[in-house]
């Protein structure tokens, strides 16, 4: 029966989940396939914990997406993986060594209920999985990846810079896209990063980092990036975007979530008319406001735009002495002090409003939450994923 057959494709999903501690299985799959293909392992980090449950939560959602015989979202999602793949270096031979490592793991996990089923559902998921992949990769003829020189770094805050770099070719994307960057302190680690500036046909582009308690990449990106080191990024994902013609728009930026708000704002202002954009942009301090400045140039041109900074506390600590004053000139709305989720639902419901959160992932839920509860419409809302 193959991929018809829902029992065999549940008893598959259920090996992979994460929620069923499918760590060991996912291990020994990496192991395997690292064993027939020495060369894959180069391609990945030292530290595959996490790319271990990447890995399981992707099939997991895959194999339930077979089993509800949905075909779009996957298709779509696995065609782009295996485009995005080749930033990674991987060849055409890999997904054999793959193919073989994965139904191999599966097969010895599964030892005691292995049968002509069980065989034909792996067989046929796999390869689907796999063929869609190659195939996506085999077709794209751009480059996989652009490479660009750091040319200039500023430090805004105690735990955010803003990074400047030449690319070597332009890397052209749609306003409010994000990619994944690869920094000399971290080969093989890629991090999510949304330029803070429409594409630019000279190859210049400009990210906004926040150091991560606990991270590895962003600390070293804040703490350690120098003009003249190369960085490397692959195309563009995400559909972060605004209709012009759609309506009046809310956005709602936590830190450097401001980014590709930013991008969209800059983007939009080629226009002369456009939809009035009210952008809520929230930090910890109000020292924390980076950009500010940024943001009352562009609305002081742009009557569509309006700017209300929000901060959780109302007063600066010792150390933002250290760092640029961000107080605007007068023109933005008065800072509100408050939680974002907060003080943006005290203005409103916005249900009748095109609207973007960006931020963390807890700030992210947080936020659209509490616009849900004020009656926005869930499917009204984009962000970009919550998952780095």
């Amino acid at each position: 029966m193959g991929l018809d057959d829902r029992e065999a494709l549940a008893t598959l999903r259920a090996a992979v989940d994460p929620g069923a501690d499918s760590d060991e299985l996912i291990r020994r799959f990496y192991t395997r396939w690292f064993a027939i293909d020495t060369a894959v392992r180069d391609l990945f980090p030292p530290d595959m914990s996490r790319q271990r449950a990447v890995f399981a939560q992707a099939m997991t959602w895959l194999l339930g997406e077979l089993i509800e015989r949905r075909a779009e979202e996957p298709v779509a999602f696995l065609a782009q993986l295996g485009r995005d793949h080749r930033k990674y270096g991987v060849l055409q031979r890999h997904y054999d060594s793959m193919r073989d490592a994965l139904l191999t793991t599966l097969r010895s996990h599964l030892i005691d209920r292995w049968d002509d089923r069980l065989a034909g559902a792996a067989e046929q998921a796999v390869d689907l999985i796999i063929g869609i992949m190659r195939g996506a990769a085999d077709a794209e003829k751009g480059p996989p990846f652009r490479d660009g020189t750091v040319v200039e770094h500023l430090r805004v805050t105690r735990d955010v810079s803003v990074i400047r770099l030449q690319l070597d070719d332009p890397l052209f994307f749609h306003a409010g896209q994000y990619v994944t960057v690869q920094v000399p302190q971290w080969p093989r680690r890629w991090r999510h990063l949304s330029p803070s500036i429409p594409a630019d046909r000279s190859g210049a582009i400009e990210f906004h980092v926040r150091s991560v308690t606990g991270g590895m990449v962003s600390p070293a990106i804040v703490g350690e990036t120098r003009p003249g080191d190369r960085w490397r990024m692959s195309n563009p994902h995400g559909g972060l975007r605004v209709d012009r013609d759609g309506g009046d728009v809310l956005m709602v930026a936590g830190g450097t979530g401001l980014a590709p708000l930013r991008s969209i704002i800059m983007d939009l202002s080629r226009w002369a008319v456009n939809p009035r954009v009210h952008l809520f942009f929230g930090a910890r301090y109000p020292c924390d406001l980076y950009d500010l400045k940024t943001l009352w140039q562009v609305a002081s041109t742009n009557p569509w735009l309006s700017v209300t900074p929000v901060s959780e506390y109302s007063t600066n600590p010792p150390w933002a002495s250290d760092y640029p004053d961000v107080e605007p000139p007068r023109g933005l709305h008065v800072r509100q002090t408050g939680t974002l989720p907060d003080v943006v639902t005290s203005y409103g419901g916005w249900g009748d409003r095109q609207i973007l959160v960006c931020g963390s992932p807890q700030m992210v839920q947080a936020t659209t939450a509490a616009l849900i509860a004020k009656g926005a419409d869930p499917a009204g809302i984009q962000h970009d994923p919550l998952a780095s």
